[in-house]
Protein backbone atom coordinates (compact mmCIF):
# COMPACT_ATOMS: atom_id res chain seq x y z
CA UNK A 1 0.00 0.00 0.00
CA UNK A 2 3.04 2.13 1.04
CA UNK A 3 4.77 2.09 -2.45
CA UNK A 4 1.05 2.84 -4.14
CA UNK A 5 1.05 5.98 -2.70
CA UNK A 6 4.64 6.56 -3.37
CA UNK A 7 3.23 6.27 -7.40
CA UNK A 8 0.37 7.81 -6.58
CA UNK A 9 2.08 10.86 -5.40
CA UNK A 10 5.15 11.13 -7.89
CA UNK A 11 2.45 11.15 -10.86
CA UNK A 12 0.44 14.18 -8.85
CA UNK A 13 3.94 15.87 -9.05
CA UNK A 14 4.42 15.07 -12.71
CA UNK A 15 1.04 16.31 -14.15
CA UNK A 16 1.38 19.28 -11.52
CA UNK A 17 5.07 20.50 -12.29
CA UNK A 18 6.23 18.01 -15.64
CA UNK A 19 3.41 19.20 -18.18
CA UNK A 20 3.75 22.49 -16.99
CA UNK A 21 7.03 22.79 -18.99
CA UNK A 22 5.56 21.98 -22.41
CA UNK A 23 4.04 24.45 -24.01
CA UNK A 24 0.55 24.06 -25.01
CA UNK A 25 -0.84 24.05 -28.97
CA UNK A 26 -2.61 27.35 -28.19
CA UNK A 27 1.30 28.26 -26.69
CA UNK A 28 2.70 27.10 -29.66
CA UNK A 29 0.70 28.61 -31.94
CA UNK A 30 0.64 31.70 -30.28
CA UNK A 31 4.55 31.51 -30.12
CA UNK A 32 4.76 31.29 -33.96
CA UNK A 33 2.74 33.94 -34.90
CA UNK A 34 4.78 36.24 -32.74
CA UNK A 35 7.93 35.01 -34.76
CA UNK A 36 6.59 35.31 -37.97
CA UNK A 37 5.44 38.92 -37.46
CA UNK A 38 8.59 40.58 -35.90
CA UNK A 39 10.10 38.24 -38.68
CA UNK A 40 8.30 40.10 -41.11
CA UNK A 41 8.59 43.64 -39.30
CA UNK A 42 12.52 43.29 -38.57
CA UNK A 43 12.65 41.84 -42.69
CA UNK A 44 11.00 45.26 -43.37
CA UNK A 45 13.34 47.46 -41.63
CA UNK A 46 16.34 45.20 -43.47
CA UNK A 47 14.95 46.09 -46.98
CA UNK A 48 13.26 49.24 -46.92
CA UNK A 49 13.63 49.54 -50.94
CA UNK A 50 11.36 45.92 -50.73
CA UNK A 51 8.99 47.88 -48.71
CA UNK A 52 8.12 50.63 -50.60
CA UNK A 53 7.61 48.50 -53.18
CA UNK A 54 5.08 46.56 -51.50
CA UNK A 55 3.39 49.76 -50.80
CA UNK A 56 4.17 50.88 -47.00
CA UNK A 57 4.98 54.49 -47.49
CA UNK A 58 6.51 54.31 -43.63
CA UNK A 59 9.75 53.21 -45.08
CA UNK A 60 9.92 56.45 -48.17
CA UNK A 61 13.48 57.47 -48.30
CA UNK A 62 15.11 54.61 -46.88
CA UNK A 63 18.22 52.52 -47.74
CA UNK A 64 19.86 49.07 -47.25
CA UNK A 65 22.50 48.59 -45.57
CA UNK A 66 25.40 47.50 -48.34
CA UNK A 67 27.96 47.71 -45.84
CA UNK A 68 29.83 44.24 -45.34
CA UNK A 69 28.93 44.68 -41.91
CA UNK A 70 25.56 44.98 -43.07
CA UNK A 71 25.20 41.91 -44.89
CA UNK A 72 27.07 39.75 -41.92
CA UNK A 73 24.35 41.26 -39.35
CA UNK A 74 21.88 40.06 -42.34
CA UNK A 75 23.03 36.36 -42.56
CA UNK A 76 23.56 36.48 -38.55
CA UNK A 77 19.80 37.71 -38.43
CA UNK A 78 18.54 35.15 -40.18
CA UNK A 79 20.33 32.13 -38.79
CA UNK A 80 18.94 33.20 -35.43
CA UNK A 81 15.93 33.51 -37.00
CA UNK A 82 16.15 29.68 -38.40
CA UNK A 83 17.32 28.50 -35.08
CA UNK A 84 14.35 29.88 -33.64
CA UNK A 85 12.00 27.83 -36.03
CA UNK A 86 13.85 25.00 -35.35
CA UNK A 87 13.17 25.37 -31.46
CA UNK A 88 9.20 25.36 -32.24
CA UNK A 89 7.44 21.86 -33.23
CA UNK A 90 5.53 22.55 -36.74
CA UNK A 91 3.19 19.56 -36.20
CA UNK A 92 1.88 21.36 -32.82
CA UNK A 93 0.51 24.06 -35.02
CA UNK A 94 -3.05 24.81 -36.42
CA UNK A 95 -3.49 24.28 -40.38
CA UNK A 96 -2.73 27.82 -40.95
CA UNK A 97 0.13 28.29 -39.11
CA UNK A 98 1.93 24.93 -39.94
CA UNK A 99 1.15 26.24 -43.62
CA UNK A 100 3.09 29.66 -42.39
CA UNK A 101 5.59 27.74 -40.60
CA UNK A 102 6.99 25.93 -44.12
CA UNK A 103 6.22 29.08 -45.98
CA UNK A 104 9.21 31.39 -43.25
CA UNK A 105 11.18 28.00 -42.90
CA UNK A 106 12.05 27.92 -46.55
CA UNK A 107 12.03 31.76 -46.81
CA UNK A 108 14.65 31.74 -44.67
CA UNK A 109 16.84 29.16 -46.02
CA UNK A 110 16.32 30.98 -49.38
CA UNK A 111 17.75 33.99 -48.17
CA UNK A 112 20.54 32.60 -46.59
CA UNK A 113 21.71 30.58 -50.18
CA UNK A 114 21.84 33.84 -51.84
CA UNK A 115 23.64 35.16 -49.20
CA UNK A 116 26.29 32.86 -47.83
CA UNK A 117 25.99 30.39 -50.86
CA UNK A 118 25.57 32.33 -53.79
CA UNK A 119 27.36 35.28 -51.83
CA UNK A 120 25.58 37.90 -54.44
CA UNK A 121 27.08 40.97 -52.55
CA UNK A 122 30.88 39.86 -52.82
CA UNK A 123 30.03 37.90 -56.13
CA UNK A 124 27.88 39.89 -58.11
CA UNK A 125 28.32 43.80 -58.81
CA UNK A 126 24.97 44.13 -60.07
CA UNK A 127 23.55 43.71 -56.52
CA UNK A 128 25.04 47.89 -56.35
CA UNK A 129 24.44 49.04 -60.06
CA UNK A 130 20.90 48.99 -59.44
CA UNK A 131 21.00 50.35 -55.89
CA UNK A 132 19.93 54.19 -56.63
CA UNK A 133 16.47 52.87 -58.15
CA UNK A 134 13.99 55.72 -57.71
CA UNK A 135 11.64 54.74 -60.33
CA UNK A 136 8.29 54.03 -57.64
CA UNK A 137 8.88 57.41 -56.99
CA UNK A 138 7.83 58.48 -60.12
CA UNK A 139 5.77 55.94 -61.96
CA UNK A 140 3.38 55.64 -58.70
CA UNK A 141 1.23 58.66 -57.09
CA UNK A 142 1.26 57.46 -53.50
CA UNK A 143 2.22 60.80 -52.17
CA UNK A 144 2.33 64.33 -53.20
CA UNK A 145 5.38 64.95 -55.38
CA UNK A 146 7.75 66.83 -53.33
CA UNK A 147 7.50 64.50 -50.61
CA UNK A 148 7.95 62.09 -53.05
CA UNK A 149 11.55 64.34 -54.52
CA UNK A 150 12.18 64.41 -50.52
CA UNK A 151 12.65 60.22 -50.57
CA UNK A 152 14.25 60.55 -53.69
CA UNK A 153 16.85 62.94 -52.45
CA UNK A 154 18.09 60.93 -49.21
CA UNK A 155 18.35 57.70 -51.45
CA UNK A 156 20.34 59.47 -54.06
CA UNK A 157 22.65 61.20 -51.10
CA UNK A 158 23.22 57.71 -49.87
CA UNK A 159 24.90 56.24 -53.38
CA UNK A 160 28.54 57.79 -52.25
CA UNK A 161 28.28 54.80 -49.26
CA UNK A 162 27.05 52.19 -51.83
CA UNK A 163 29.84 52.18 -53.95
CA UNK A 164 32.34 52.75 -51.24
CA UNK A 165 30.54 49.45 -50.06
CA UNK A 166 30.95 47.81 -53.31
CA UNK A 167 34.77 48.40 -53.76
CA UNK A 168 35.00 46.88 -50.14
CA UNK A 169 33.24 44.18 -50.63
CA UNK A 170 33.58 42.57 -54.05
CA UNK A 171 36.16 39.66 -54.86
CA UNK A 172 39.05 40.67 -56.99
CA UNK A 173 37.75 38.05 -59.18
CA UNK A 174 34.40 38.35 -60.86
CA UNK A 175 32.45 36.80 -63.30
CA UNK A 176 32.77 38.63 -66.76
CA UNK A 177 28.79 38.16 -67.41
CA UNK A 178 28.19 40.10 -64.16
CA UNK A 179 30.52 42.42 -64.41
CA UNK A 180 29.54 43.38 -68.29
CA UNK A 181 26.10 43.07 -67.06
CA UNK A 182 26.64 45.64 -64.29
CA UNK A 183 28.42 47.96 -66.24
CA UNK A 184 25.48 48.30 -68.87
CA UNK A 185 22.86 48.71 -65.55
CA UNK A 186 25.09 51.58 -63.82
CA UNK A 187 25.29 53.39 -67.13
CA UNK A 188 21.71 52.83 -67.87
CA UNK A 189 20.81 54.27 -64.38
CA UNK A 190 23.30 57.15 -64.68
CA UNK A 191 21.53 57.76 -67.98
CA UNK A 192 17.81 57.62 -66.52
CA UNK A 193 19.04 59.95 -63.38
CA UNK A 194 20.50 62.98 -65.89
CA UNK A 195 17.76 62.42 -68.61
CA UNK A 196 14.11 60.86 -67.78
CA UNK A 197 13.92 61.64 -63.95
CA UNK A 198 14.47 65.34 -64.20
CA UNK A 199 11.92 65.06 -67.25
CA UNK A 200 9.21 63.14 -64.52
CA UNK A 201 10.21 66.26 -62.22
CA UNK A 202 10.12 69.35 -64.68
CA UNK A 203 6.56 70.65 -63.25
CA UNK A 204 8.25 70.52 -59.77
CA UNK A 205 7.90 74.98 -58.56
CA UNK A 206 9.87 74.38 -55.35
CA UNK A 207 13.29 75.69 -56.24
CA UNK A 208 14.39 75.14 -52.81
CA UNK A 209 13.94 71.88 -53.15
CA UNK A 210 14.83 71.64 -56.52
CA UNK A 211 18.17 72.69 -56.09
CA UNK A 212 18.83 70.00 -53.43
CA UNK A 213 17.63 67.39 -55.54
CA UNK A 214 20.03 68.76 -58.90
CA UNK A 215 23.10 68.66 -56.16
CA UNK A 216 21.81 65.06 -55.21
CA UNK A 217 21.33 63.84 -58.40
CA UNK A 218 24.33 65.29 -59.62
CA UNK A 219 26.50 63.79 -57.71
CA UNK A 220 24.51 59.79 -57.54
CA UNK A 221 25.04 60.02 -61.68
CA UNK A 222 29.21 60.80 -60.88
CA UNK A 223 29.00 58.15 -58.63
CA UNK A 224 27.29 55.67 -60.75
CA UNK A 225 30.00 56.32 -63.98
CA UNK A 226 32.43 56.68 -61.60
CA UNK A 227 31.18 52.81 -60.29
CA UNK A 228 31.43 51.72 -64.00
CA UNK A 229 34.13 52.86 -64.75
CA UNK A 230 35.93 51.25 -62.05
CA UNK A 231 34.23 47.93 -63.17
CA UNK A 232 35.59 48.75 -66.83
CA UNK A 233 39.21 49.51 -65.27
CA UNK A 234 39.57 47.66 -62.12
CA UNK A 235 37.41 44.05 -62.97
CA UNK A 236 37.03 43.18 -66.12
CA UNK A 237 40.29 42.96 -67.57
CA UNK A 238 40.66 40.10 -64.44
CA UNK A 239 37.14 38.93 -64.57
CA UNK A 240 36.52 34.85 -66.03
CA UNK A 241 33.66 32.87 -66.70
CA UNK A 242 33.10 31.08 -63.39
CA UNK A 243 29.77 32.09 -63.06
CA UNK A 244 27.95 28.67 -63.18
CA UNK A 245 27.36 28.01 -59.75
CA UNK A 246 27.55 24.27 -60.00
CA UNK A 247 25.24 21.17 -59.49
CA UNK A 248 25.24 20.80 -55.67
CA UNK A 249 24.10 24.70 -55.09
CA UNK A 250 21.63 24.37 -58.47
CA UNK A 251 20.03 21.01 -56.66
CA UNK A 252 19.90 23.69 -53.40
CA UNK A 253 18.06 26.10 -55.51
CA UNK A 254 15.26 24.32 -56.64
CA UNK A 255 14.81 22.77 -53.17
CA UNK A 256 13.96 26.78 -52.88
CA UNK A 257 11.37 25.94 -54.55
CA UNK A 258 10.65 22.36 -52.69
CA UNK A 259 11.10 20.58 -55.76
CA UNK A 260 13.42 17.37 -55.19
CA UNK A 261 13.81 16.69 -58.66
CA UNK A 262 17.68 16.53 -59.52
CA UNK A 263 18.70 18.35 -62.25
CA UNK A 264 19.38 16.22 -64.60
CA UNK A 265 15.67 14.95 -64.78
CA UNK A 266 14.39 18.57 -65.06
CA UNK A 267 16.43 18.71 -68.35
CA UNK A 268 15.52 15.51 -69.84
CA UNK A 269 12.10 16.32 -69.09
CA UNK A 270 12.43 19.96 -70.73
CA UNK A 271 14.17 18.76 -73.87
CA UNK A 272 11.36 16.23 -74.54
CA UNK A 273 9.12 18.64 -74.13
CA UNK A 274 10.70 21.43 -76.20
CA UNK A 275 10.77 18.56 -78.95
CA UNK A 276 7.28 18.56 -78.76
CA UNK A 277 6.77 22.04 -79.01
CA UNK A 278 8.88 22.62 -81.70
CA UNK A 279 7.10 19.94 -83.67
CA UNK A 280 3.69 21.89 -82.47
CA UNK A 281 5.02 25.26 -84.22
CA UNK A 282 5.87 23.30 -87.27
CA UNK A 283 2.23 22.04 -87.71
CA UNK A 284 0.65 24.97 -86.93
CA UNK A 285 2.46 26.84 -89.16
CA UNK A 286 1.71 24.51 -91.91
CA UNK A 287 -2.20 24.88 -91.35
CA UNK A 288 -1.21 28.48 -92.18
CA UNK A 289 0.67 28.26 -94.94
CA UNK A 290 2.02 24.91 -95.54
CA UNK A 291 4.59 26.57 -98.66
CA UNK A 292 6.51 28.32 -96.36
CA UNK A 293 9.14 27.28 -93.23
CA UNK A 294 7.33 27.89 -90.09
CA UNK A 295 9.57 30.95 -88.88
CA UNK A 296 9.01 32.38 -91.92
CA UNK A 297 5.16 32.26 -91.41
CA UNK A 298 5.63 33.34 -87.61
CA UNK A 299 7.23 36.47 -89.55
CA UNK A 300 4.37 37.51 -91.50
CA UNK A 301 1.84 37.46 -89.16
CA UNK A 302 3.49 40.45 -87.49
CA UNK A 303 3.06 42.78 -90.38
CA UNK A 304 -1.11 42.46 -88.68
CA UNK A 305 -0.35 45.27 -86.74
CA UNK A 306 -2.17 48.28 -85.53
CA UNK A 307 -1.34 52.05 -87.02
CA UNK A 308 0.91 54.43 -84.85
CA UNK A 309 -2.63 56.39 -84.26
CA UNK A 310 -4.27 52.98 -83.12
CA UNK A 311 -1.85 52.00 -80.74
CA UNK A 312 -3.45 52.91 -77.97
CA UNK A 313 -7.09 52.32 -78.84
CA UNK A 314 -6.59 48.77 -80.26
CA UNK A 315 -4.85 47.77 -76.85
CA UNK A 316 -7.35 48.54 -74.76
CA UNK A 317 -10.30 47.22 -76.69
CA UNK A 318 -8.29 43.96 -76.82
CA UNK A 319 -7.60 43.96 -73.44
CA UNK A 320 -11.36 44.52 -72.61
CA UNK A 321 -12.12 41.74 -74.85
CA UNK A 322 -9.73 39.15 -73.12
CA UNK A 323 -11.06 40.45 -69.88
CA UNK A 324 -14.37 40.07 -70.79
CA UNK A 325 -13.43 36.48 -72.28
CA UNK A 326 -12.70 35.60 -68.48
CA UNK A 327 -15.98 36.44 -67.13
CA UNK A 328 -18.44 34.99 -70.13
CA UNK A 329 -16.22 31.38 -70.19
CA UNK A 330 -15.89 31.62 -66.64
CA UNK A 331 -12.15 30.78 -66.62
CA UNK A 332 -11.56 32.80 -63.37
CA UNK A 333 -13.42 35.10 -61.27
CA UNK A 334 -12.73 38.85 -61.11
CA UNK A 335 -12.24 39.99 -57.50
CA UNK A 336 -12.31 43.59 -58.14
CA UNK A 337 -14.49 46.35 -61.04
CA UNK A 338 -11.08 48.05 -61.07
CA UNK A 339 -9.78 47.64 -64.54
CA UNK A 340 -5.62 48.16 -65.60
CA UNK A 341 -5.43 51.15 -67.53
CA UNK A 342 -3.63 51.07 -71.17
CA UNK A 343 -1.55 54.29 -71.02
CA UNK A 344 1.39 55.34 -73.57
CA UNK A 345 4.43 54.88 -71.42
CA UNK A 346 6.07 57.62 -69.48
CA UNK A 347 8.46 59.72 -71.56
CA UNK A 348 11.14 59.02 -68.67
CA UNK A 349 10.77 55.11 -69.20
CA UNK A 350 10.26 54.56 -72.97
CA UNK A 351 14.01 54.15 -73.22
CA UNK A 352 14.10 50.55 -71.93
CA UNK A 353 10.12 49.64 -72.19
CA UNK A 354 8.42 48.06 -74.96
CA UNK A 355 5.51 47.15 -72.50
CA UNK A 356 4.88 46.51 -69.46
CA UNK A 357 2.91 46.41 -66.20
CA UNK A 358 3.07 48.54 -63.33
CA UNK A 359 0.96 46.58 -60.08
CA UNK A 360 0.87 48.62 -57.29
CA UNK A 361 2.29 46.21 -54.10
CA UNK A 362 -0.43 44.60 -51.80
CA UNK A 363 -0.33 47.30 -49.24
CA UNK A 364 -0.90 49.82 -51.44
CA UNK A 365 -3.83 52.10 -50.46
CA UNK A 366 -4.54 52.89 -54.29
CA UNK A 367 -5.27 49.74 -56.32
CA UNK A 368 -4.90 51.28 -59.86
CA UNK A 369 -2.76 49.39 -62.31
CA UNK A 370 -1.29 50.44 -65.50
CA UNK A 371 -0.74 48.52 -68.46
CA UNK A 372 1.93 50.63 -70.44
CA UNK A 373 2.54 50.63 -73.95
CA UNK A 374 5.31 52.61 -75.54
CA UNK A 375 4.28 54.04 -78.64
CA UNK A 376 6.39 55.25 -81.96
CA UNK A 377 8.19 58.63 -81.75
CA UNK A 378 7.04 61.26 -84.21
CA UNK A 379 10.58 62.02 -85.37
CA UNK A 380 11.12 58.63 -86.16
CA UNK A 381 11.51 57.09 -90.13
CA UNK A 382 8.17 55.36 -91.54
CA UNK A 383 10.64 52.57 -91.57
CA UNK A 384 11.28 53.07 -87.81
CA UNK A 385 7.61 53.34 -86.66
CA UNK A 386 6.99 50.16 -88.95
CA UNK A 387 9.35 47.84 -87.31
CA UNK A 388 8.55 49.34 -83.92
CA UNK A 389 5.31 48.46 -84.38
CA UNK A 390 5.43 44.51 -85.95
CA UNK A 391 6.10 44.31 -82.10
CA UNK A 392 2.97 44.97 -81.48
CA UNK A 393 1.19 42.62 -84.09
CA UNK A 394 -2.50 41.69 -82.32
CA UNK A 395 -1.37 38.15 -81.63
CA UNK A 396 1.87 38.42 -79.21
CA UNK A 397 0.56 41.59 -78.17
CA UNK A 398 -2.71 39.50 -76.60
CA UNK A 399 -0.86 36.80 -75.40
CA UNK A 400 1.91 39.25 -73.50
CA UNK A 401 -1.74 40.84 -72.21
CA UNK A 402 -2.58 37.62 -71.28
CA UNK A 403 0.74 36.95 -69.70
CA UNK A 404 0.91 40.72 -67.56
CA UNK A 405 -2.66 41.70 -67.19
CA UNK A 406 -5.51 39.13 -67.52
CA UNK A 407 -5.52 36.12 -65.85
CA UNK A 408 -1.92 36.71 -65.70
CA UNK A 409 -0.17 38.63 -63.28
CA UNK A 410 -2.53 41.59 -62.32
CA UNK A 411 -5.72 38.98 -61.62
CA UNK A 412 -2.95 37.42 -59.48
CA UNK A 413 -2.58 40.43 -57.75
CA UNK A 414 -6.47 41.22 -57.55
CA UNK A 415 -7.23 37.30 -55.67
CA UNK A 416 -4.43 37.85 -53.29
CA UNK A 417 -5.42 41.61 -52.22
CA UNK A 418 -9.31 39.83 -51.91
CA UNK A 419 -7.93 37.05 -50.11
CA UNK A 420 -7.69 36.57 -45.95
CA UNK A 421 -3.71 35.77 -46.80
CA UNK A 422 -1.75 36.76 -44.24
CA UNK A 423 1.13 39.21 -44.51
CA UNK A 424 3.61 36.64 -44.30
CA UNK A 425 1.68 34.99 -47.44
CA UNK A 426 1.60 38.32 -48.98
CA UNK A 427 5.21 39.85 -48.67
CA UNK A 428 7.14 36.35 -49.94
CA UNK A 429 6.57 34.27 -52.74
CA UNK A 430 7.76 31.48 -55.15
CA UNK A 431 9.09 32.51 -58.40
CA UNK A 432 8.07 29.15 -59.68
CA UNK A 433 4.06 30.35 -58.81
CA UNK A 434 4.13 33.55 -59.87
CA UNK A 435 5.79 33.62 -63.40
CA UNK A 436 4.65 30.04 -63.80
CA UNK A 437 1.33 30.93 -63.51
CA UNK A 438 1.47 33.83 -65.91
CA UNK A 439 3.29 31.15 -67.98
CA UNK A 440 0.74 29.13 -67.97
CA UNK A 441 -2.32 31.45 -68.65
CA UNK A 442 -1.35 31.97 -71.94
CA UNK A 443 -1.51 28.48 -73.05
CA UNK A 444 -4.59 28.16 -71.10
CA UNK A 445 -6.46 30.80 -72.84
CA UNK A 446 -5.53 28.95 -75.89
CA UNK A 447 -6.74 25.82 -74.86
CA UNK A 448 -10.21 27.18 -73.87
CA UNK A 449 -10.77 28.85 -77.66
CA UNK A 450 -9.47 32.31 -77.58
CA UNK A 451 -9.38 33.87 -80.61
CA UNK A 452 -11.76 31.25 -82.27
CA UNK A 453 -14.29 34.35 -82.47
CA UNK A 454 -12.33 35.74 -84.91
CA UNK A 455 -12.38 32.80 -87.31
CA UNK A 456 -10.09 29.90 -87.39
CA UNK A 457 -7.34 30.80 -89.34
CA UNK A 458 -6.55 33.89 -86.42
CA UNK A 459 -7.31 31.03 -83.80
CA UNK A 460 -4.01 29.62 -85.10
CA UNK A 461 -2.24 33.11 -85.50
CA UNK A 462 -2.83 33.36 -81.83
CA UNK A 463 -1.98 29.52 -81.51
CA UNK A 464 1.75 30.40 -82.97
CA UNK A 465 2.21 33.18 -80.98
CA UNK A 466 1.30 31.74 -77.83
CA UNK A 467 3.80 28.48 -78.97
CA UNK A 468 6.92 31.24 -79.61
CA UNK A 469 6.70 32.29 -76.04
CA UNK A 470 6.76 28.74 -75.00
CA UNK A 471 9.84 27.82 -76.72
CA UNK A 472 11.72 30.62 -75.51
CA UNK A 473 10.86 29.24 -71.64
CA UNK A 474 11.51 25.42 -72.44
CA UNK A 475 15.37 26.91 -73.89
CA UNK A 476 15.67 28.98 -70.55
CA UNK A 477 14.94 25.94 -68.58
CA UNK A 478 17.49 24.20 -70.69
CA UNK A 479 20.27 26.40 -71.34
CA UNK A 480 19.92 27.56 -67.00
CA UNK A 481 21.02 24.07 -66.49
CA UNK A 482 23.20 23.24 -69.06
CA UNK A 483 25.19 26.66 -67.92
CA UNK A 484 24.75 26.11 -63.99
CA UNK A 485 25.32 22.05 -64.22
CA UNK A 486 27.39 20.74 -67.66
CA UNK A 487 29.81 23.85 -68.63
CA UNK A 488 27.35 25.48 -71.43
CA UNK A 489 29.24 29.01 -72.27
CA UNK A 490 27.43 31.86 -73.51
CA UNK A 491 28.36 31.50 -76.99
CA UNK A 492 26.64 27.56 -76.62
CA UNK A 493 23.69 29.06 -74.83
CA UNK A 494 23.09 31.97 -77.77
CA UNK A 495 23.25 29.66 -80.31
CA UNK A 496 20.98 27.12 -78.15
CA UNK A 497 18.47 30.09 -78.27
CA UNK A 498 18.92 30.37 -82.37
CA UNK A 499 18.55 26.69 -83.10
CA UNK A 500 15.54 26.10 -80.68
CA UNK A 501 13.47 28.78 -80.38
CA UNK A 502 14.54 30.75 -83.66
CA UNK A 503 15.62 34.31 -82.43
CA UNK A 504 18.25 36.89 -84.23
CA UNK A 505 21.85 36.28 -82.60
CA UNK A 506 21.36 39.71 -80.32
CA UNK A 507 17.93 38.92 -78.22
CA UNK A 508 19.26 34.96 -78.13
CA UNK A 509 22.63 36.34 -76.42
CA UNK A 510 20.80 38.84 -73.89
CA UNK A 511 18.82 35.61 -73.07
CA UNK A 512 22.31 33.42 -72.73
CA UNK A 513 23.49 36.63 -70.28
CA UNK A 514 20.72 36.54 -68.62
CA UNK A 515 20.67 32.90 -67.70
CA UNK A 516 24.44 33.11 -66.17
CA UNK A 517 22.98 35.55 -63.15
CA UNK A 518 19.10 34.40 -63.29
CA UNK A 519 19.47 30.82 -63.60
CA UNK A 520 16.04 30.26 -61.66
CA UNK A 521 14.48 31.57 -65.27
CA UNK A 522 13.80 28.10 -65.85
CA UNK A 523 11.14 28.50 -63.24
CA UNK A 524 8.83 29.75 -66.05
CA UNK A 525 8.49 26.30 -67.56
CA UNK A 526 8.94 24.68 -64.10
CA UNK A 527 6.12 26.70 -62.64
CA UNK A 528 3.72 26.04 -65.42
CA UNK A 529 4.93 22.38 -65.56
CA UNK A 530 3.59 21.97 -61.67
CA UNK A 531 0.74 23.72 -62.31
CA UNK A 532 -0.64 21.79 -65.29
CA UNK A 533 0.26 18.52 -63.34
CA UNK A 534 -1.83 20.17 -60.21
CA UNK A 535 -4.70 20.81 -62.19
CA UNK A 536 -4.61 17.45 -63.61
CA UNK A 537 -4.38 15.55 -59.89
CA UNK A 538 -7.10 18.29 -58.56
CA UNK A 539 -9.46 17.75 -61.28
CA UNK A 540 -9.29 13.47 -60.82
CA UNK A 541 -10.41 14.33 -57.04
CA UNK A 542 -12.82 17.20 -57.43
CA UNK A 543 -14.65 14.83 -59.88
CA UNK A 544 -17.95 16.01 -61.24
CA UNK A 545 -17.30 18.51 -58.80
CA UNK A 546 -14.70 20.24 -60.76
CA UNK A 547 -14.49 23.15 -63.10
CA UNK A 548 -11.64 25.21 -64.38
CA UNK A 549 -12.43 28.20 -62.72
CA UNK A 550 -13.03 26.28 -59.07
CA UNK A 551 -9.38 25.13 -59.82
CA UNK A 552 -8.12 28.88 -60.43
CA UNK A 553 -10.05 30.56 -57.58
CA UNK A 554 -8.78 27.86 -55.00
CA UNK A 555 -5.25 28.00 -56.54
CA UNK A 556 -5.01 31.79 -55.84
CA UNK A 557 -6.31 32.25 -52.64
CA UNK A 558 -3.41 31.07 -50.56
CA UNK A 559 -0.91 33.46 -51.30
CA UNK A 560 2.14 32.77 -53.72
CA UNK A 561 3.69 29.81 -52.38
CA UNK A 562 5.92 26.96 -53.52
CA UNK A 563 3.84 25.08 -55.95
CA UNK A 564 4.37 21.51 -54.19
CA UNK A 565 3.25 22.98 -50.51
CA UNK A 566 -0.26 23.90 -52.35
CA UNK A 567 -0.17 20.72 -53.67
CA UNK A 568 -0.39 19.21 -49.79
CA UNK A 569 -3.56 22.35 -49.26
CA UNK A 570 -5.41 21.16 -52.32
CA UNK A 571 -4.80 17.80 -52.85
CA UNK A 572 -6.33 14.79 -50.49
CA UNK A 573 -4.01 12.02 -51.16
CA UNK A 574 -1.30 12.19 -49.55
CA UNK A 575 0.90 9.37 -51.71
CA UNK A 576 0.57 11.98 -55.09
CA UNK A 577 2.03 15.20 -53.12
CA UNK A 578 5.98 14.58 -54.23
CA UNK A 579 4.65 13.76 -57.97
CA UNK A 580 5.25 17.15 -58.96
CA UNK A 581 5.66 16.89 -63.05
Amino acid sequence: MKSLYIFLALVLIFFSTGFQSLPSVSDANSDFETLSDNFVNEYLEINPESAVGLGLHQYDGKTSDYSLQGFIKQIDWLKNYKSKLELINPFSLNQKNYFNYRLLSNEVNKQLFGLEDREFFRKNPMTYAGAVDVNIYISRDFAPIEERVKSIIKIEKNAPNVFAAARQNLKPVLPKPYVELAISIAKGSADFLGSDLKVALKDVKNEALMKEFNDANDRAIKELKDYADYLEKEKLPKADNNYAIGKELYQKMLAGEMVSYTPEQILEIGLKKLKEEQQKFEEVAKKIDPTKKAIDVFKEIQVEHPTAENLIPDTKKNLDAIRQYLIDKKIISMPSDVKALVKETPQYARATSFASMDTPGPFEKSTQAYYYVTPVESNWSDKQKDEWLTAFNYYTTDVVSIHEAYPGHYVQFLHLNASDATKLQKIFGSYAFTEGWAHYTEQMMIEEGFGKDKGDMAALKYHLAQLDESLLRYCRLCVSIKMHTQGMTVDEGTQFFMDNCYYEKQPSRSEAMRGTNDPGYLNYTLGKLMIYKLRDDYARQEGSNYSLMKFHDEMLKYGMPPIPLLREIMLKDKSIWNDIL
